[in-house]
């Protein structure tokens, strides 16, 4: 490995880890704006109706998730209508670290209680109806989103930082 190689493999961790930051900071947002919708059915649903309020689309999977068929054609249609419809994909790698996030901000201890939990596989985030976000951390997320598409990545794999 070279020294220019090294440099540009720490650039990419360092730049990794400040989208993961930045999704950190949309999701705290979103979920305050109450801007988010949580689950492969509930996504489809809105999707179907409203695709053009959608600025993000969250797929969370652990190694399990990946043999799970069913699962994973609903991935593949996610992906496909959020790519016929300009809706930025990431896939998030760490579905745990996900799950902290979203669970803190909708009453932890009264989710936990529920006889089922919430399916995290999938998470959109939509714009708010008063006015369109303009969020650096957003812009971070999607400036991301582009220059991976134009690198032939079509769903980028982020990892949240852990804390």
């Amino acid at each position: 490995m070279t020294l220019e190689e090294f440099a540009a493999g720490e650039q990419k961790t360092e730049g990794m880890d400040k989208v993961g930051d930045a999704l950190e900071e949309v999701l705290s947002k979103a979920l305050s704006q109450r801007s988010i919708t949580v689950g492969v059915y509930e996504a489809a649903k809105l999707l179907n109706v409203d695709p053009d309020n959608v600025v993000l689309c969250l797929l969370a999977a652990d190694e399990d998730d990946d043999r799970d068929v069913a699962l994973q054609i609903h991935f593949t249609l996610i992906q496909a209508f959020c790519c016929e419809n300009d809706i930025n994909i990431l896939r998030v790698s760490n579905p745990g670290r996900l799950a902290e996030l979203l669970l803190l901000g909708t009453g932890g201890a009264a989710a936990a209680g529920a006889e089922q939990p919430p399916d995290l596989h999938c998470v959109l985030v939509t714009n708010p109806h008063s006015s369109q976000w303009k969020d650096p951390a957003l812009s971070q997320l999607i400036c991301f989103c582009r220059e991976s598409r134009y690198m032939d990545q079509w769903v980028p794999v982020i990892n949240l930082p852990e804390r």
